[in-house]
């Protein structure tokens, strides 16, 4: 017998009393957003979180309601909303290591001709924290939550490299299984960056994300206790080619971590006094 289906409107089942399920499910939905979408529509969301139709009207109802998200009655799609973008404000202005990495990355930036960005893990993803770029109209146009790879990328390759090695097994084995037909090429990736992390400081990708982009990437653990972070300077191979990256950029990046972890500490910044005295 073919079973009714639920009227819409109505919680799930699983959902009904439980305030946890609803928490995640609605964090979900906020999640679905990237940097690069101004609006999604219902179908959008649907695909990108496959949670029930009932569901996602439900709780796109209650966020909008809380500011969480805007409406677009015209358009019949959602954007973020000021309560999502305070919350986010909030977090990145309060980080003592954003605040006080920005003017390095800006420094190493305008040096390069590249761009420089500070990222952290969310889920099997980078998202960027904090972003900087050099006056050239050839640098990376990636911004603060733009998303990015971890196993095709500088940054999410030196994130692996610097993790103890069961979380970093843990999570390389995640990323398998999410995409089983790069299995083996994601093991060689990792393999090749926790090798050159250990001889170099950092872990390259050349031309791995894109076959036009070279970067360099760097992992710090703060001092607070805050999570993991990485940092990256990379842009298209004709500004940053491989020699580039291996003689001039990797060392600069690793100069930066050791200047970021002298400030953090409140110690002196013994490259920055250098300049002043030349």
């Amino acid at each position: 017998m073919r079973k009714r289906a639920k009227p819409a409107g109505k919680p799930e089942k699983e959902d009904a009393g439980n305030s946890a399920a609803s928490l995640t499910r609605g964090l979900a939905l906020l999640r679905a957003f990237t940097a690069e979408d101004a609006t999604l529509g219902n179908q959008d969301l649907l695909e990108r979180t496959g949670l029930p139709k009932a569901t996602v009207s439900r709780l796109t109802l209650a966020l909008v309601g809380l500011g969480y998200l805007n409406y677009h009655e015209s358009l019949g799609r959602y954007s973020i909303g000021p309560a999502t973008v305070s919350l986010g404000y909030t977090a990145l202005s309060s980080s003592p290591v954003v605040h006080i990495a920005r003017p390095l990355m800006q420094e190493l930036a305008d040096a390069t001709g590249a761009a420089v960005a500070l990222g952290t893990r969310d889920g099997l993803e980078m998202v960027y924290l904090a972003n900087c770029r050099s006056m050239s109209p050839a640098s990376l146009r990636l911004n603060v939550g733009s998303r990015l790879p971890i196993w095709k990328t500088a940054m999410g390759l030196a994130y692996l490299a610097a993790m103890a090695p069961e979380k970093r097994e843990a999570l390389v084995e995640q990323l398998r299984r999410n995409d089983p037909a790069s299995a083996k090429l994601i093991t060689a990736h990792v393999g090749d960056a926790v090798a050159q992390y250990e001889r170099r400081g950092f872990a390259v990708s050349f031309g791995e994300w894109y076959s036009y982009i070279n970067a360099v990437g760097v992992a710090f653990r703060p001092t607070d206790g805050s999570p993991l972070v990485a940092l990256t300077c990379g842009g298209i191979v004709d500004i940053v080619p491989r020699n580039k990256c291996l003689k001039e950029v990797g060392p600069d990046l690793v100069a930066l971590l050791k200047r970021l972890h002298a400030r953090l500490l409140g110690q002196p910044d013994e490259i920055a006094a250098g300049y002043q005295a030349d």
